[in-house]
């Protein structure tokens, strides 16, 4: 596993990548709501990356179509926009973007409830998934491994009674969107490589409220869980330095 290591100039350029995908997911946030269709999001994107004059990450990437990634209720990550999807009140959307500045990545997702009447449930999925990756977030420290990384999101997880996506993990991200290292959401504490300055991954827990099972659907990208239940999704890009950790994409 080769981890490309970034300099202080590099994790510069990825910071500025990381604040225009918050911007773009702040841009995509009002228009979520109940009659909206996730190709009109697709749109308020596609209008930011070009008002931006940047490259979005995701479109073209391995052929898929869109700027964003927006996943609907049971659909876990990769779900294409579509004008023939509306959405609902009470709903939850997940929306997974991201551009490149000056020939590198940022990367990020969110998951935001539609109207007002999502459920009890559906609402403490959402809440845990972004608390477990907060308590990734926690666990980055020089000298801790991935092993407690991942633990940390699974303890949160699975100690609200969800499960953990395992089929789709974190990753490192840098001149590519997917570098090594490989970020798990679950591990044993103390197992794994060690966390060192200059790196830079993603953490994205992907959380489910039934069993953890994932299937891909026929269009070859749009990702369910095998029993229907819901799925909530969360994801920063974090940058290892000399003097802690920074979330690019916060």
């Amino acid at each position: 596993m080769a981890v490309i290591l970034k300099t202080v100039d590099e994790i510069a350029r990825m910071r500025r990548a990381g604040g225009m995908v918050r911007e773009l997911l702040d841009a995509v946030r009002p228009h979520v709501k109940p009659g909206a269709t996730t190709m009109d999001l697709e749109q308020v994107a596609a209008a930011k990356v070009k008002e931006f004059g940047v490259t979005p990450a995701f479109k073209g990437y391995h052929g898929f179509p869109c700027v964003l990634c927006i996943s609907v209720n049971q659909e876990v990550v990769h779900g294409i926009p579509s004008a023939n999807k509306v959405l609902r009140d009470g709903d939850i959307v997940s929306i997974d973007t991201g551009v490149v500045v000056d020939g590198f990545y940022g990367d990020s997702a969110t998951t935001i409830p539609v109207g007002d009447r999502v459920s009890e449930k559906a609402a403490k999925l959402v809440a845990v998934t972004e608390a477990s990756l907060a308590a990734g977030i926690e666990a980055v420290k020089i000298g801790a491994t991935f092993g407690d990384i991942g633990a940390s999101v699974q303890q949160t997880v699975e100690g609200a009674g969800f499960s953990v996506v395992r089929e789709f993990v974190g990753h490192g991200i840098g001149t590519q969107l997917h570098e090594d290292p490989q970020v798990p959401n679950y591990g044993q504490r103390g197992r794994g490589m060690k966390v060192r300055p200059g790196m830079v991954f993603c953490i994205e827990p992907m959380v489910n409220i039934g069993r953890s099972a994932v299937q891909v659907l026929p269009d070859g990208w749009t990702v369910v869980t095998t029993d229907g239940s819901l799925s909530a999704h969360f994801e920063h890009t974090v940058a290892v330095t000399e003097h802690g950790v920074e979330v690019l994409t916060r």
